[in-house]
């Protein structure tokens, strides 16, 4: 045999010409949609069998814009408990949805800078500093008993309190059947 017939000679016999093996990665790629399928599979049947418990009945509560004074469907709902303007105690574990609208006024010329923070037990979980224009607040939040909620400005005449409004929404108790 000369040393050119064997450079012609395949290093392996594949019965499959021109099949290729898949990579590593694209086995990596595969088994990773199929667990993300798997999980959501299983979400959405724990979710079915395990129902969450609704809310009683309606409970909201909103304050302002003027009157700047707390409005609620019922004389006291059972959620919440209005301890002063702006500020809520939470009664009943859930999920609740706050939603609002801060209205800046752009005469204010204090010293303080703009800043409206919506708070849980004093700590920050949300915070507006854009003074030029209309801004919403809010989002869905779980709160549990004896949560303190309240909205606050750095000083009194940096909003426009005709203008300026938050609630709350009671959605849904997250708690399982049992």
């Amino acid at each position: 045999m000369s040393l050119s017939h064997m450079e012609n000679m395949p290093l392996s016999h594949s019965s499959l010409q021109g099949a290729q093996r898949p990579s590593w990665k694209q086995w990596l790629l595969y088994s990773t949609v199929i667990i993300v399928l798997l999980l959501c599979s299983f979400s959405a049947l724990i979710f079915t069998f395990l129902p969450l418990k609704t809310a009683q009945g309606p409970c909201v509560a909103k304050f302002g814009p003027l009157p700047s004074k707390w409005q609620m469907p019922s004389p006291e709902p059972s959620c919440v408990n209005k301890t002063a303007d702006w500020r809520l105690k939470i009664l009943q574990n859930g999920l609740y949805l706050i939603y609002g609208q801060v209205a800046p006024n752009t005469a204010y010329k204090g010293r303080a800078p703009f800043e409206v923070q919506l708070r849980k037990n004093e700590d920050p979980i949300q915070a507006l500093t854009n003074n030029s224009m209309i801004q919403n607040v809010g989002g869905a939040y779980e709160f549990h008993a004896g949560d303190v909620i309240d909205l606050i400005f750095n000083a009194e005449h940096q909003v426009l309190k005709n203008k300026t409004y938050w609630g709350i929404f009671l959605l849904t108790n997250p708690q399982f059947i049992s």
